[in-house]
């Protein structure tokens, strides 16, 4: 039986009864370390019956009205109507995609065919009237031979071609197709052009024409070799780049960030047999500096010819304790050429020209077809270990 609460005159009449103990003290709650977090108990949240209604009534209305709007239809009897927006994407005129949609147009494909099989390579328009700039060892086969050249626009015309001219000494070959006001490339200067600027290279690597890669100038005045289907070498004095070159891609434009034609790309590197023997990409690809390759190109133009500047001397192929070594014995020096007039002999080893140090013989011969006929050089030799300073005027190759 439960005691109830008694007032106090309720307590003090009547018998005596038997106290009550004291009612027990609340033990005190254990002090709670400073560390520690209080424990978080979330509280749970009674919705009345009829509130769940409306809340219910309300969130159908909304639905309703959503799917409504999407449907093209009416709110509280106001017509809604969604417009679809469809965004477009902003290419700036120096990007990559704004330089190629600009360049495309003026390169070509070039497929030749001789008896002994069909080849592909890349050019490009450098003046409206159809004149077409390529790589000599795209079209050599087809020139040396009854073959067949044909130039694919990019516009998917196809169109028969013929050899103007060509320079196996610079890789360098001009062909003519019956077209006018053709999209012709804008010259750049390839003198300026520095180590690190971006570059693009377009072309038809393996066929796919219309390719499009990026990179950048990774090296400048790289001395290169290229060997000809003829035994001809030719000597490049090379822009070289990352941009993927693949074959397909030779006599193609590389162009720098404004769009303009700064080189001829036309050889790639290869890893030797230790390394796999990969012929594609392995971001080592050269171009003829556009400089070089618009003076042939003029000459071959007005000419059908071309000629390279020379110093009339013949170098040591298999030396290599540095410099560029005039074979020793009468044919070392050409007679009245430029460096039997400025005094040089047999035996002379040229280390530097026109400023630059020579490694090799083929960074002299190079160096040299970099030039111009009738430009002045400042040569440094030795002989026999003393150090000699002349000054050549370069003649032009017979």
């Amino acid at each position: 039986m439960l005691n109830q609460p008694r007032n106090s005159e309720q307590l003090s009449s009547g018998a005596a009864e038997t106290p009550t103990p004291p009612l027990a003290q609340p033990t005190a709650e254990p002090a709670r370390a400073w560390w520690s977090n209080p424990v978080y108990r979330p509280k749970r949240s009674h919705i009345p019956l009829g509130s769940a209604l409306i809340l219910a009534v309300v969130a159908g209305l909304v639905g309703g009205a959503v799917g409504e709007l999407a449907g093209g239809g009416s709110v509280l009897g106001q017509r809604v109507n969604l417009v679809s927006v469809s965004s477009s994407i902003e290419r700036e005129p120096n990007s990559v995609a704004g330089i190629a949609q600009r360049v495309l147009p003026s390169v070509v494909s070039i497929s030749t065919q001789t008896e002994a099989g069909s080849d592909t390579g890349s050019g490009f328009v450098i003046e409206s009237s159809g004149y077409i700039l390529t790589n000599n060892h795209v079209v050599e086969g087809a020139a040396s031979g009854s073959g067949s050249i044909v130039v694919k626009l990019n516009n998917g015309r196809s169109l028969d071609a013929t050899i103007i001219g060509r320079d196996s000494s610079y890789d360098l070959a001009v062909l003519k197709i019956p077209a006018k006001n053709l999209p012709a490339l804008q010259f750049g200067d390839s003198d300026k052009i520095a180590v690190g600027d971006s570059v693009i290279a377009i072309g038809s690597p393996l066929g796919l024409s219309g390719t499009v890669t990026s990179g950048i100038i990774s090296a400048k005045d790289r001395a290169v070799t290229a060997g000809g289907s003829s035994g001809e070498n030719s000597f490049i004095n090379a822009l070289q780049t990352d941009a993927a070159i693949n074959p397909g891609n030779s006599g193609g434009p590389l162009v720098d960030s404004s769009g303009a034609v700064i080189g001829v790309n036309s050889a790639i590197a290869s890893l030797g047999s230790s390394y796999g023997s990969q012929s594609g990409s392995i971001g080592l690809g050269f171009a003829i500096p556009i400089n070089q390759a618009r003076k042939t190109a003029n000459q071959l133009i007005k000419t059908g010819k071309s000629t390279y500047p020379i110093l009339g001397i013949s170098v040591d192929s298999s030396f290599s304790a540095g410099g560029a070594k005039i074979v020793s014995g009468a044919s070392g020096v050409r007679s009245g050429g430029p460096a039997d007039l400025a005094g040089l002999k047999p035996g002379d080893i040229i280390t530097r020209f026109d400023g630059k140090a020579i490694g090799s013989a083929d960074e002299l011969i190079v160096a040299v077809r970099a030039k111009s006929v009738g430009d002045k050089v400042r040569l440094i030799y030795l002989r026999n270990g003393t150090s000699h300073d002349v000054v050549v005027t370069l003649v032009a190759a017979k």
